[in-house]
């Protein structure tokens, strides 16, 4: 089986692979030397879920929040006086990252703005010298994410992706009884994440306030597009593409990127999608309502493999989320944190065919069930995430999601979303690690 890193070091960076341990572990702080931390973006994400494990860990692990780097004025000055009260800092502003990072003020940074900056940002970060924890989709289009794969590869810095499940106790003990061989083969993969709030995603408040003068709109869209300054595109971007995929990039990069850690392949070997806006008629350009089926097992092997199906809803929120992983002898349940024979082999059926019954044993994975509400603060797993990433900002050993984690969910994203905009069934060429439509690489 081709494993996600044999396939990241072949396809992409063999070069730059081999130099990362030496390279990173020559720069190990000191237990003495303070940790200079800045926000990059001062997002809802930040607030409700980074600065609470920070401020729980920050004395013990030597760390300071000292810098704060956001576009819009007012979340500056919000920002400023969040971080100072909670967290006894006199943090300092920069209206962008350029003047951040001149500053030479900061070691390491949390990255939580649009999701289509998260892989520009990084770049920035890394060249700029600093460590990294980098909020989820690591990126929503291949450009992107080759280019974030080689600059964080070729610097050495410590990049931790925020797919917190990488981080939790029920994951680990999902994980090590999926490849101790005593599951069986994966046959399928069933993941939802459904929810009923119209305000999800929505700032209607926030966007009646933004005014072009109070942003730099130029600097926020990047290497998107230029076009007008639209309020709800900077503060609402996970209703429109090419800003965010929305569905894909937010819910399901969680949960694919499970499925890639649990059976060590890279990406899907093809994806289709259907969905639309079938409830929110409010201007989004994004799905509010999406199903994705994916061709997952091994890239030189079509005769072996797995099917996954995810679904997702904004207009009904009946079943939750769920994270359902079969094979013949049974199935795990990331829900309830259960290992059961349910759908399993058993003697009658068996006894027909010749075969001998075939029923895993009911096991509880040890562990909380992650959080997916709007406002995380009281994850356990990411409160572990980003202990994981400062513990590693010091040893520089490899973080539990690492660039690879990210640069593999981000194909199997850009894939769906590719997927659900062309209505076409969608690969992944390996030689020229492009998502193909159509047999062409997708663009926005």
């Amino acid at each position: 089986m081709t494993t996600r890193r044999d396939f990241i070091i072949k396809s992409v960076l063999a070069t730059a692979a081999t130099g990362f341990s030496a390279k990173s572990y020559g720069k190990i702080i000191g237990a003495n030397d303070r940790v200079r931390v800045g926000c990059v973006g001062f997002s809802d994400r930040h607030r409700s879920s980074h600065v609470g494990p920070f401020k729980a860990m920050q004395k013990e692990k030597n760390f300071e929040m000292v810098a704060l780097s956001d576009l819009w004025n007012r979340r500056r000055e919000e920002g400023k006086a969040f971080l100072d009260k909670q967290l006894g800092s006199n943090v300092k502003v920069f209206r962008n990252n350029d003047e951040l990072y001149d500053s030479k003020m900061v070691d390491a940074v949390f990255i939580s703005t649009a999701d289509f900056q998260h892989a520009l940002h990084t770049i920035e970060a890394v060249k700029a010298g600093c460590d990294v924890y980098a909020e989820k989709p690591l990126a929503e289009t291949m450009e992107d994410n080759r280019a974030v794969l080689k600059a964080v590869k070729a610097s050495g810095k410590i990049v931790q992706i925020g797919s917190q499940r990488r981080s939790g106790e029920n994951y680990f003990a999902a994980e090590d009884f999926i490849k101790s061989g005593k599951f069986g083969p994966i046959v399928m993969v069933e993941l939802m994440w459904n929810v009923n709030q119209p305000g999800r995603w929505r700032r209607p408040e926030l966007t009646k306030d933004l005014k072009e003068s109070d942003v730099d709109w130029k600097r926020y869209l990047m290497n998107r597009p230029m076009v007008a300054f639209d309020p709800r595109k900077y503060l609402e971007y996970r209703l429109f593409w090419p800003y965010s995929s929305g569905i894909p990039g937010q819910w399901m990069s969680h949960q694919i990127d499970t499925v890639h850690w649990f059976s060590g392949l890279p990406h899907p070997r093809s994806v289709v999608a259907n969905g639309g806006i079938y409830q929110w008629k409010d201007g989004r350009t994004n799905a509010d309502t999406l199903t994705v089926v994916f061709d997952y097992g091994p890239l030189n092997d079509k005769s072996s493999g797995f099917q996954v199906q995810f679904t997702s809803r904004f207009s009904n929120s009946a079943g939750d989320t769920k994270e359902l992983y079969y094979s013949n002898a049974g199935m795990i349940n990331l829900d309830t944190n259960e290992i059961t024979p349910t759908g399993g082999l058993r003697e009658r059926e068996a006894g027909a065919m010749g075969l001998k019954a075939n029923l895993l044993p009911t096991v509880k994975l040890e562990g909380q069930k992650v959080e997916s509400g709007a406002n995380t603060g009281g994850d356990s797993l990411t409160f572990n995430h980003i202990k994981n990433w400062m513990d590693c900002v010091r040893s520089r050993k490899t973080p539990n999601a690492p660039i690879e984690a990210g640069y593999s969910h981000s194909i199997a994203t850009i894939m769906s979303n590719a997927a659900y905009r062309t209505g076409l069934k969608v690969t992944f060429d390996e030689k020229t690690q492009e998502v193909l439509a159509g047999g062409k690489p997708f663009k926005y």
